[in-house]
Formats: structure tokens, sequence, C-alpha cells
């Protein structure tokens, strides 16, 4: 097998999760809103998962905003991929990873221009041999497709496997076997989803899975 790795990148490589919150902070401060408020905004965006235009609609109307829901979000793409951290030991685990012969890749679903900016504002391009982004491609995890992609731009293919590393059961995990790839499941407190097929190691961060290839 080909030391190929694909990475996920939000919550995997980076924690948007933390940045979320910056992001919701620096917002209602700016607002004149409270804490509840933070937390309120964090459990309406759903980890990321509910649509941009539900939740900048139900942001606007419950704190009866004079802004669109256009101008919230055109303002969120640009200030929330600035705020997202690195988590601690991605840079050293990549440079380590790379030194050792391996191509090292990232495959994510989200929007080009936030997904872009959040690859380049946390500096993680310097340590990735390629990477594809779904909103620039027109193609979504689990998607075989998309790790093709990211597989060509490393200067490889899919055809002598590899491995894939994210937080997601299906678009990470599943996509990953369906590509042909052992994967890693990066468990953020989770249960396995019962049905599915497991995956090959689970490990409480991306640290623990660069200990995981290296070791092989």
């Amino acid at each position: 097998m080909q030391r190929l790795v694909l990475f996920d990148l939000d919550n995997t490589l980076v924690d948007r999760a933390a940045g979320l919150r910056l992001w919701a902070q620096e917002f209602c401060v700016r607002r004149g809103l409270g804490q509840a408020d933070v937390e309120w905004m964090v459990e309406a965006d759903g980890d990321g998962l509910v649509p941009k235009e539900i939740f900048f609609g139900e942001l606007r109307d419950r704190f009866r905003l004079p802004d669109s829901v256009s101008s919230l979000w055109a303002q969120y793409r640009v200030r929330h991929p600035a705020l997202i951290p690195v988590f601690p030991g991605v840079p050293a685990g990549l440079t380590r990873l790379r030194a050792e012969g391996w191509k090292v890749g990232l495959v994510t679903n989200g929007f080009a221009d936030v997904q872009l900016r959040t690859i380049t504002g946390s500096g993680m391009g310097a340590y990735l041999d390629g990477w594809a982004i779904s909103g620039a491609e027109d193609v979504r995890k689990p998607d075989r497709r998309l790790f093709e992609i990211a597989a060509r731009r490393c200067g490889t293919t899919l055809s002598d496997g590899g491995w894939m590393i994210g937080d997601s059961a299906t678009s990470d995990v599943g996509g990953g076997q369906a590509a042909g790839l052992r994967t890693v499941w990066v468990d953020r407190g989770g249960a396995w989803p019962s049905g599915l097929p497991v995956p090959d190691h689970v490990t409480p961060s991306v640290v623990e899975a660069f200990a995981v290839l290296l070791a092989g």
C-alpha cells in the first residue's frame, strides 16, 4: 500500500468548533448580546451542518437585526475562517509524515472560498501536497470522485490504496472505504452509528492518528 493519506479539514486538522465560538463571541460583543446568545448561536449552527441561509435567517429573526441574510452570511464567510485554530500537534505531525515519504492531501466539503480561506489562514496549505474542496469541484464526500481528485493532486491515484482520516462516520470513513482506503475515525465523543461498516482504527484526535500511520 502506498504512503498516501487524505485528511478531513474541519474538526480534524483544524478546530472549527472553537473558531465558531470565537466568531459568535465577537458577533455578540458587537451587537450588545450576551453569553446565552453565544450558546444559542453555537447550538443553532448544528456543528456546521445547518444550511447557512437557515442559520442566518433564524439569527436575524431572533435578534431582530437590520442586516439581510446575505449580508450576515457574507461577513461570516470572511471572518469565521480567520478565527479557526489548528489543533496542537498537527503541523509537527504533518511535517513528520511528509519527511517519511507520505503524500498528504485534504478532502473537504464546504464552500470553496470559505474552505480555501481556512486552509490558507490556518497555514495548512504549507503542509499539504494537494486538496479537493467540494464547492470547487461540484462533488461532495462521500462521493469517490472527490477523493480521486485529491489523490491526483498529490501526484498519486487511489488504485494503490492509502488512508482517509476524519471525524464523520459517513463522509470521511464511509467515503474513504468506498474509495478503497483504510480509515481512521476521529471520535469527538459520539457513538459509532449502528449498521455502518467500522473504521480500521478509532482515535480521540488526529494526533493519535498520526501515530497509527507512523507505526505502520
